[in-house]
């Protein structure tokens, strides 16, 4: 596989940038799943960073499953132009997603929860994604689970 090609593959997985990714897949003498490793470090070392930045703005997203299950988050991030952009309100949805198949109050659960859309990868690894493309600090400030009869 070439060069552009792994780029390309990595860039669809992770969402990286481009230079990002070249010069991760540099440190990693080409080596992919290295080069994963890097990034992965990188966007945790952005998202260190950015922690202590604070979040006024965001969504409330609402989840209904068969109208027997309903789930209600919200979603802080820095900025009003980042709570209005597409994938923001993607993220936040599939988080009202994770919300309604969880069966705890604790955010700390929700956080190690698998995604449901992608089995091995938790909410805070994809968390930290977004905190590193976006380029703000998110935070999942509280959520609820309605259950029917409960």
């Amino acid at each position: 596989m070439s060069t552009t090609e792994i780029v390309k593959k990595i860039r669809e997985a992770t969402g990286a940038g481009v230079m990002d990714i070249k010069n991760a897949l540099d440190e990693s003498g080409g080596d992919e799943k290295k080069a994963l490793i890097a990034l992965k470090k990188r966007g945790l070392a952005i998202a260190e960073k950015k922690a202590n930045r604070e979040t006024r703005q965001g969504l409330v997203e609402t989840y209904t499953h068969m109208g027997k299950v309903g789930a209600m988050i919200e979603v802080n991030c820095e900025t009003d132009f980042v709570a209005r952009n597409p994938e923001f309100k993607d993220f936040v949805h599939d988080l009202a997603l994770q919300v309604a198949s969880l069966e705890s109050e604790k955010l700390e659960d929700l956080l190690a929860m698998d995604l449901i859309k992608e089995p091995g990868k938790t909410v805070q690894d994809l968390l930290t994604e977004k905190i590193a493309k976006l380029g703000e600090n998110i935070k999942i400030k509280r959520f609820v689970r309605y259950s029917l009869g409960e």
